[in-house]
């Protein structure tokens, strides 16, 4: 039944009073300085894991603190410039800020309650649940497509689950906090006790069934034996605990729960204590994950480390090797053939050490390994041909690529040939000196520069690779690895391949934007506002990149890029590092990626990062969109403004846009708004605005006045006016200059983060032809000046944003001249020849008038 209009509660809130325009604009600007703020505070606490700064627990409880205020406060400004609460949006923070603060009480927060994850789906994300080790195995296998053996892993959750039942979470925690009070008396008593406490616990039922299915899926019903390995939080991380955690090699699948309490029970070895003690761990409460894997029957197992220093100029990667397992490997036990590689394609080998190899480690069909005497002349044999090596350099290397790091790398290949990746961990080396290596400093002076000073460092570090160049909107899908992205502007989606590039720069860009941001996070050496790199660099050229020191070399500078593989971050076993990069994993990524999306909701927030990028593309939107239809704007008493063209251009100030002495009849002189001031200087600039009439074929004529002019080329109420709404760093503008219809918006302030420019060009009084060549061309010079541009139809959009505050005035100057010069100008447009000669009149037209203004 259709209500009353009286007592219709839609009728009710059209009652309600609307907020004045004005103090919509002021929560407008909150949002942007918020915005900045934030991206401001999440720069500089990214820029704190570089390790160039000192800072304490203090200062990362006061950034977080400052840092949730600010975004609740964001949230809330949204709110009110939206008139509506978000409550997703809220939701969202109060999930982060929650995650946030178990981060910093030392409780990690895990986003899967699985008890089993299958290796196929675990990557870093997941890498509170499946621990680092095998986390960096589901990178390998997931993201860069090396094959490992199949398996899952049983989780954090599972590991915290079976604690919490068995009684054993608290003594745990508090046996840990009492050794680290008293320098850890009794650690070999109290070790003891827990792990016996731990190998004869009950596990959860649920528990007991998941593994129990997943190992007997795994071996085949039991055909196969199993490898069930460590996966603690933080092995193979900042602290590697390496060899301190215990792995059961050749399980039964009816024995996999007794190896997995063995597992567990090692995560409170005295070793491993001691070493948490040592590393000032004790206030964080461990975990273990555990990895299990079928066993590899292999015929050669080895380990591989990416870099290994060979004297002052040299590098090489050296390869262990011996017949049967690798366990004899990393025990330091086996008699082991030891090769030196060139790391540099084609990875020439350097020197092979073949040692006697009496026996090896095999499989024991009955369970478990045995040890094998080795005879005949594999005694004495290379465990590996050249090619196997080279093969295992090259993929070594995409690693290291990938990882950012020297590696520490676990192989064997199978009787088929078959290569298989085990492990890989990061790999500790210490530099001969902290400052500049001598060689390094000298090969900097000496290499080619192609770019010196221009620019701002987003993430420090040295990177070498040749040039990618990306353009506006391109395919990333086939972003080649170990390559170097260059851009004309920065771009959060360049977050998809940083995994892949050794180093981003970008012409245009701010060291607080998101992308940079991401940059901090991933480690990737990044240079941003590097002006004319583009122009300078080409597609696939050799170059180094020194972000630290803000210089581009031609060719590969070996020594600087040695010197930064290096170089040891001592600072990362802290408490402080660690956990401040626990907490940006739930600050600084961004998800967010695509505004046109459907995935770009609240409910999609999973960092500060995100809600701060939803929030200020929402802001701009609905920004748009008051001026368009806000009762203030379409039904004020606005200001006629008397110009040098029959503009008819009616103005309404909401904040500064006006010279305060004014009366109600203005001039160009009163204007204080920048961006209009510069767009009408643009439109009277010469040879711009032509007065003389233009002939028109009637059949164009009558056709453009039975079109419809729709909601989208003019708001109802604007047809009879034109309209500017402005204050002294923003401009909504609406135009009707006979059939065409124009709109710009713009927001100049002082932060290049809050820069942007939107155009919208549509209409005509000719046929479809000739308006839509009119398009082709106006998109062309949009594009020229860095618009990001859309077509359809005579339509064209154009947006820009995030460049210096005098480049975009540039870019206003040119729109007011754009809109002067082809006010008229499809009526000329009679072939796609005449289209290219006025834009080639226009871009000289401009240019004369550039040269007079400098």
């Amino acid at each position: 039944m259709r209500l009353p209009v009286w007592i219709n509660p839609r009728n009710w809130r059209r009652k309600k009073p609307p907020v004045p325009f004005s103090v919509l604009f002021k929560k407008f600007k909150s949002i942007l300085e918020r915005n900045n703020a934030i991206l401001e505070l999440i720069a500089d606490m990214g820029d704190k894991l570089g390790g160039d700064y000192i800072y304490d627990r203090q200062y990362i409880l006061s950034s977080c603190e400052k840092l949730g205020d600010q975004v609740f406060k964001l949230v809330s400004d949204l709110s009110f410039l939206c008139q509506r609460k978000n409550v997703a949006l809220f939701n969202a923070f109060e999930g982060i800020q929650h995650r946030i603060a178990e981060e910093l009480a030392g409780r990690r927060t895990l986003s899967r309650t699985d008890h089993i994850l299958p290796l196929a789906e675990l990557t870093h994300d997941l890498a509170d649940e499946g621990g680092n080790k095998m986390a960096s195995l589901g990178d390998i296998r997931n993201i860069l497509g090396f094959a490992v053996p199949e398996g899952f892993v049983i989780t954090a959750g599972a590991y915290f689950e079976a604690m919490e039942q068995a009684g054993l979470r608290r003594l745990a925690a508090e046996t840990t906090r009492r050794l680290c009070a008293d320098g850890g008396q009794d650690l070999a008593e109290e070790s003891r006790r827990l792990r016996q406490a731990i190998l004869a616990m009950p596990l959860p039922k649920g528990l007991v069934r998941a593994v129990e299915q997943a190992a007997k899926q795994l071996s085949g019903n039991g055909r196969e034996l199993l490898a069930v390995r460590s996966s603690a939080w933080g092995e193979d991380g900042e602290s590697s605990f390496a060899g301190m955690y215990e792995s059961v090699l050749g399980v039964a699948a009816g024995d996999i729960l007794d190896a997995y309490r063995q597992v567990l029970a090692s995560l409170f070895c005295e070793q491993a204590l001691r070493y948490r003690l040592h590393h000032d761990q004790c206030a964080e409460e461990p975990a273990m994950a555990v990895g299990v894997m079928p066993m590899v029957a292999a015929a050669v197992s080895g380990g591989l480390y990416t870099y290994a220093p060979l004297g002052e100029q040299d590098q090489a990667m050296v390869v262990s090797a011996a017949w049967g397992l690798g366990k004899p490997i990393v025990d330091g036990t086996a008699e082991t053939d030891t090769f030196l590689l060139s790391r540099e394609p084609p990875h020439k080998l350097l020197s092979a050490d073949i040692s006697c190899k009496s026996t090896q480690l095999s499989l024991d069909p009955q369970g478990g390994t045995r040890t094998l005497e080795v005879t005949g002349p594999a005694r004495d044999a290379s465990c590996l041909s050249d090619e196997q090596l080279a093969r295992l350099a090259r993929t070594a290397m995409n690693l290291e690529r990938f990882f950012k790091r020297p590696l520490d790398v676990e192989w064997a290949i199978t009787s088929q040939g078959d290569l298989l990746l085990l492990q890989a961990r990061p790999l500790s080396i210490r530099p001969r000196a902290c400052a500049l290596a001598p060689d390094a400093a000298e090969a900097a002076r000496e290499a080619p520069v192609l770019l010196s000073g221009k620019g701002i460092t987003a993430m420090g570090g040295v990177a070498s690779g040749p040039v990618q160049l990306v353009g506006e909107g391109e395919d990333l899908s086939d972003f080649p690895y170990g390559a170097i992205l260059v851009s004309r502007h920065s771009s959060p989606r360049f977050a998809k391949v940083m995994p892949k590039c050794r180093g981003i720069i970008t012409d245009v860009g701010s060291a607080t934007g998101h992308m940079a941001t991401i940059a901090r996070e991933l480690r990737v050496p990044t240079l941003v506002g590097a002006g004319p790199a583009t122009r300078t660099l080409r597609q696939g050229q050799e170059i180094t990149l020194d972000a630290d020191h803000v210089v581009v070399y031609e060719g590969l500078v070996e020594a600087l890029c040695r010197n930064e593989l290096v170089r040891e971050d001592v600072f990362e076993e802290s408490w402080e590092y660690r956990t401040l990069k626990r907490v940006l994993r739930h600050v600084s990524p961004l998800t967010l990626l695509d505004p046109q999306s459907e995935a770009f909701r609240p409910e999609n927030c999973k960092t500060f990062h995100d809600i701060a990028r939803y929030v200020h593309q929402r802001a701009v939107d609905k920004l748009i969109g008051l001026a368009e239809t806000h009762q203030e704007i379409t039904q004020g008493a606005p200001r006629k403004l008397d110009t040098r063209l029959p503009l008819g251009l009616t103005v309404i100030d909401v904040e500064g846009g006006l010279d305060p002495a004014a009366g109600p009849g203005i001039e160009e002189k009163d204007i204080r708004c920048r961006p209009l001031k510069t767009i009408l200087d643009g439109m009277t600039m010469t040879g711009m605005w032509e007065t003389a009439p233009v002939g028109v074929d009637m059949g164009s004529f009558m056709s453009s006045l039975t079109r419809t002019f729709g909601a989208d080329m003019a708001h109802p109420a604007r047809l009879g006016r034109n309209l500017a709404v402005i204050s002294k760093e923003y401009l909504n503008l609406h135009l009707r200059l006979g059939y065409h219809f124009t709109v710009v918006d713009a927001y100049l302030g002082g932060s290049i983060n809050d820069n942007v420019i939107f155009f919208r060009f549509m209409g005509g009084v000719t046929d479809l032809t000739r308006r839509s060549r009119r398009a082709s061309l106006v998109a062309a010079v949009l594009e020229q000046f860095d618009f990001v541009v859309e077509i359809k139809g005579d339509m064209v959009t154009g947006r820009v944003k995030k460049h210096p505050t005098r480049a975009m005035l540039d870019k206003m100057f040119m729109l007011g001249g754009l809109i002067g010069y082809t006010r008229q100008l499809d009526a000329r447009l009679d072939s796609d020849e005449a289209g290219q000669r006025h834009l080639e009149t226009f871009f000289n037209r401009l240019a004369a008038v550039k040269e007079t203004r400098e």
